[in-house]
């Protein structure tokens, strides 16, 4: 047939077929072949997508996603231990785009690669619309996509609603629920006794769910699920939390890029420890309501370095501990310090506290472990900004607790929020002077950031705090378009945010600090590209 005669053809009757201006052609049409599974092929992909620029994010369980300022990599360990969770029932993988620096071509490349039956993913606010790409392409291959993560927890239904390529939302902890869905939809359930009696002790009421409701596309009976009933959705009464995290399989560490994160003043790779999760304090502005509330579950320290024992294996000899509060529990900090230094596993490591729940004696046990950096969530240099947040501490234990943590031989590295509530040009000026008084090697500030969920979060929408046309990927830490105080806008905000970096940067001491970084190959890269970033943020 001529080219002429294509032309306009689906607007004339085409009266042998359907007499119709538009025919369906449906019926003419042979079924797609399926393609036939590759040898690489897997069950469930656990994916830390793309970046929205390019750039390095930062995304974690249970945490907020942002770019690093810092030019940290950070390892993806709760993807690990969900793998773990599945294996060796299914096969499973981990694809880490921010770590490898994969683009989106390349990352379609491996979805055709891996041809997931499942495709699970972190979502975040700030990168909202960006981990959302990642679903739409592997749902367009035929994959079941599965979304976790603090934005999706307390925006189901809005999320599932906006983006029609999810499937499922793991709602809270996401380990088990992920399990029994997957269990559910491969008709699985019931078949492996470990798993069953996991359910069952974080659960006394569960039961294997009826296979026929799940054909029938019934989930209902699966606790802490987003799922679609009848294309509406909805979702499920919320489910316990673990009540013992020794019972959780130590995570597949091995499956992640291990020799591309890091971490500014340290030499070489590192991975994260998780020690426990939940945090007994009442910082309104902290993701952790929406993730744990105030529950506080251990492992137990034999546990601990059971998984430390598989990281040396693997080469790594640098370590986070990973917590919402590492030194949560004093008698568990005890009990690890002294197990590492009784096995003498000669490992470094770091982590995270708050000023009010240390002490003397606990740091230097700690740095005789191998402790030799602590993040501390310092915040404010009000007392009255603190309190207002319900920090539970002031400025006078935040000098304490580092100059303690610095006689012990451990670096300090601080963190500031600009923008709390009650903030002033005045109180400013205190947090800026306040940190530059305090022996940090490292300090970065952040712009308040109202996380959906978060008391915080209630506080600024109660206030009509939130600018004008703001959406979800505007809720960032470095983002300057989020809260428009009476006394403060959001350009004032981004202002003093950049010259509290820029005063407390500029000063001899974190100069050293960065020049000592230089003593190494990837040191100096690490400090260059971490300088870049910061002198770019402060350029703006």
């Amino acid at each position: 047939m001529s080219e002429d005669k294509w032309v306009n053809l689906g607007t004339r009757p085409i009266k042998k077929i359907r007499p119709a201006e538009f025919p369906d052609i449906s019926a003419m049409m042979k079924e797609p072949t399926k393609a036939a599974r590759k040898s690489g092929a897997v069950d469930v992909l656990l994916v830390n997508p793309p970046s929205p620029d390019g750039g390095v994010w930062i995304r974690s369980q249970h945490r907020v996603g942002r770019r690093s300022r810092e030019n940290m990599l950070w390892p993806q360990v709760s993807l690990a231990r969900m793998a773990a969770l599945l294996h060796p029932d299914y096969r499973v993988d981990v694809v880490d785009a921010i770590a490898t620096g994969m683009d989106w071509d390349e990352f379609e490349a491996v979805l055709d690669e891996k041809q997931p039956r499942y495709y699970l993913t972190q979502v975040t606010a700030p990168t909202l619309t960006n981990d959302m790409f990642g679903v739409f392409l592997a749902k367009s291959k035929g994959a079941t996509t599965i979304a976790f993560g603090t934005h999706v927890t307390p925006n189901t239904i809005n999320t599932m609603r906006d983006f029609p390529a999810v499937d499922f939302v793991l709602r809270g902890e996401p380990e088990l629920t992920l399990r029994e869905l997957v269990d559910a939809l491969d008709g699985r359930m019931g078949q492996n006794p470990e798993i069953d009696a996991l359910l069952k002790k974080t659960d006394p009421e569960w039961t294997p769910i009826q296979m026929a409701a799940v054909a029938a596309g019934d989930f209902s009976a699966i606790k802490g699920l987003g799922w679609r009933d009848g294309g509406k959705p909805t979702i499920t009464a919320d489910r316990p939390f673990i009540p013992n995290l020794d019972d959780l399989p130590l995570p597949m560490h091995e499956l992640l890029p291990l020799d591309k994160y890091r971490m500014p003043i340290i030499k070489g790779p590192y991975a994260f420890v998780v020690p426990s999760r939940g945090c007994t304090a009442g910082c309104k502005y902290c993701i952790k309501h929406v993730s744990y509330n105030y529950a506080v579950r251990l492992r137990s320290a034999e546990n601990i370095m059971a998984e430390l024992r598989h990281l040396k294996k693997l080469g790594i000899d640098n370590i986070m501990f990973y917590a919402d509060l590492f030194t949560v529990n004093r008698r568990q900090v005890m009990d690890i310090c002294h197990a590492m230094i009784e096995e003498n596993i000669n490992m470094q490591w770091m982590c995270n506290s708050r000023v009010d729940y240390v002490d003397e004696e606990m740091l230097q046990t700690m740095a005789r472990a191998g402790c030799h950096m602590i993040s501390w969530g310092i915040e404010s240099g009000s007392a009255e900004i603190l309190k207002r947040a319900r920090k539970g501490a002031d400025p006078a234990k935040a000098e304490r607790a580092l100059t303690w943590a610095k006689q012990a031989g451990i670096k300090n590295f601080g963190y500031f929020i600009i923008g709390l509530p009650g903030e002033t040009v005045e109180t400013i000026k205190q947090t800026i002077a306040f940190s530059k008084k305090l022996p940090l090697n490292v300090a970065i500030f952040h712009i308040a950031a109202p996380y959906p969920g978060t008391p915080f979060f209630y506080e600024v929408v109660e206030n009509g705090w939130f600018r004008p046309g703001t959406d979800w990927e505007q809720v960032d830490m470095d983002q300057s378009t989020v809260l428009d105080y009476p006394n403060l806008t959001a350009e004032e905000l981004n202002y003093w945010q950049k010259r509290a970096t820029r005063e407390w940067m500029f000063r001899p001491m974190p100069i050293l600090t960065i020049l000592k970084g230089l003593n190494t190959w990837q040191g100096f890269k690490s400090a260059v590209s971490a300088g870049w970033q910061t002198l770019s943020f402060i350029k703006g």
